[in-house]
């Protein structure tokens, strides 16, 4: 269920009653249920299309992080933490603080394309050639195609030490976690 479905439910209904409570917790429900199993084999193909849907648990080549483990990583000193990359779209949103925008960086048409060049490119520099520098991506939420795109691009750059946040920022502000404005960005690849 989207937010937006979710808001325009409650208008309808109202803003009090039984109604308005369920749709409520089913909209919490679904921000932090990272782990909600919507019956979709893991593949090592990129999502061309319908980016806002379901995604797998699992993804083929890299870890599959969660928020505790995700806040953990992000408590250690500087120099041991992940590099932290959002690749939501859009023109612009919080994050989780401390994330590199790298705004559709999971869009594009294959793993030979524009975004593919630039991504190794920049992974490239933000890892300082360190293939098994970790590194963790994200998006919205487990609804979200981008950022197992953006995974998947990485490992078949070869890193080693690939996370995918699947509860992305749904989960990280559901569970109470703080968003902030992103510093830092790239030049946004051209989609064909």
């Amino acid at each position: 269920m989207t937010r937006r479905f979710c808001w325009a439910l409650v208008f309808l209904w109202g803003l009090s009653g039984p109604a308005t409570a369920q749709v409520t917790a089913q909209f919490t429900e679904d921000r932090v249920a990272e782990d909600r199993d919507f019956g979709l084999p893991p593949t090592a193909e990129m999502r061309v299309d319908g980016h806002g849907s379901p995604t797998p648990l699992l993804i083929p080549g890299a870890r599959t992080v969660r928020t505790p483990e995700l806040r953990e990583q992000l408590a250690r000193p500087l120099e041991e933490r992940p590099l932290l990359l959002d690749v939501l779209g859009g023109a612009g949103h919080e994050s989780i603080p401390g994330a590199i925008w790298l705004a559709d960086a999971g869009r594009g048409s294959s793993f030979d394309d524009e975004v593919q060049a630039l991504l190794g490119r920049t992974l490239s520099f933000l890892a300082r050639g360190d293939m098994a520098r970790a590194m963790v991506f994200f998006c919205a939420g487990v609804n979200c195609w981008l950022s197992y795109n953006a995974a998947l691009r990485a490992v078949r750059l070869g890193y080693t030490r690939v996370g995918w946040y699947r509860g992305g920022i749904d989960a990280w502000s559901g569970a109470g976690g703080a968003l902030a404005p992103m510093r830092v960005t790239w030049r946004r690849p051209e989609i064909r």
